[in-house]
């Protein structure tokens, strides 16, 4: 098991960090997460036609890169040091896997290359409200109408959902009469479809929006086998939760190096704050955590690669850890920035904002450390 990168994989992170340093500053990024939308159509455009983004992980055959869970995984990093509005985690992270792990080469081909050269956003939904994160919770039933299906109920919190092209609902494929086989199934609903409303969230986090869906006799049609869909999604999910937890451990890396720049720079007393011992530890404090949950997160991304069976262990320990890492580096960053650290115009405040929502998005640590016990039968 080698967690090192390759020459080519770091050649292809300094690329992908000086496109995000030329193309999202922190200016672009205050720019962006003001406008209606949360993110700018003009960088989403560069990021698929100059670098293929979207497409990273995406065979050839369909339009992609054809690389793999660790290249996204580089660009998951970068996008979380950097702090990018963009809607690639909800399209390249939770839509592209779950086609891929629950559809047939049809339906690969139906969405996959659009989603690919970036042409459509997509994103996943399956929260439900009064329900946890977990995919035995759905409860919503797609009934069968004629050659598709109808679907009827609320999905919760679904990311960039105000925005995408294409949303992938998660339900219980139905017999007809409007009662639930218990089978999970994957149902396609295109943007401008009749019977869906998607209403945009007050965001926590400014620069990462979410929105509740309103299915209303939605038509929609299966991707994959109605009713197989749940050990694919629970692949998709375990890979999305990797990649989150990435973008996690580049967000807190990014607080740390910002925290150390200041304390640098920073005089008290005639001294670089930086020089105090209360600041000291707190530094090392934050890379003792930091490198402890690197470890977690690249061997959750050597799962992802691998196919090796801890995937879902590794994608849940990866998902606690990161998200409470990039929690501690925030407050700390902003306790050592001192007052100024918390305003609204300080860059600290915003990491700190997409630090607590990503700790829920896609369950919060208690929940993640519960599977895990679960599955050592503990």
């Amino acid at each position: 098991m080698n967690f090192a990168f390759s020459d080519e994989q770091e050649a292809f992170r300094e690329e992908v960090r000086r496109f995000l340093a030329a193309r999202s500053p922190m200016t672009e990024v205050r720019r962006a997460m003001e406008g209606a939308d949360g993110f700018d159509p003009a960088l989403w455009r560069a990021m698929a036609g100059e670098l293929g983004l979207p497409g990273i992980a995406i065979g050839e055959a369909h339009g992609g890169q054809g690389f793999g869970p660790l290249e996204l995984g580089i660009v998951q990093e970068e996008m979380g040091r950097a702090l990018v509005c963009a809607p690639l985690f909800a399209t390249a992270c939770l839509a592209a896997p779950a086609i891929a792990h629950v559809g047939g080469e049809a339906d690969h081909a139906a969405w996959l290359p659009a989603i690919a050269s970036g042409e459509r956003t997509a994103t996943l939904a399956w929260l439900e409200p009064g329900r946890g994160w977990g995919l035995d919770e759905v409860a919503l039933v797609a009934r069968p109408d004629g050659g598709a299906f109808a679907l009827e109920g609320r999905k919760r919190f679904v990311v960039d959902g105000h925005t995408a092209g294409l949303w992938l609902v998660v339900a219980r494929a139905g017999d007809g009469s409007g009662r639930s086989k218990d089978g999970l199934g994957l149902f396609a609903i295109e943007a401008g479809a009749p019977g869906v409303k998607s209403e945009p969230i007050a965001p926590l986090d400014p620069t990462r929006r979410f929105a509740d869906l309103e299915l209303d006799g939605a038509r929609a049609v299966a991707v994959g086998e109605p009713g197989a869909a749940q050990p694919g999604l629970e692949r998709a999910l375990a890979e999305a939760a990797t990649q989150l937890a990435l973008e996690c451990l580049g967000g807190a890396q990014a607080c740390l190096d910002m925290a150390v720049a200041y304390a640098k720079q920073r005089v008290q007393f005639a001294r670089p704050i930086g020089s105090f011992q209360a600041i000291k530890h707190k530094c090392a404090d934050m890379l003792l955590e930091l490198e402890c949950a690197r470890a977690a997160a690249y061997w959750a991304a050597w799962a992802c690669a691998e196919g090796d069976a801890e995937l879902p262990r590794a994608a849940s320990l990866a998902k606690a850890l990161t998200s409470e890492t990039y929690m501690l580096c925030a407050a700390q960053n902003i306790q050592i920035h001192g007052g100024i650290g918390v305003t609204h115009e300080a860059d600290p405040n915003l990491y700190y904002k997409r630090a607590r929502a990503s700790e829920e998005l896609l369950g919060p640590p208690s929940w993640h450390r519960a599977r895990i016990a679960d599955d050592l039968g503990i």
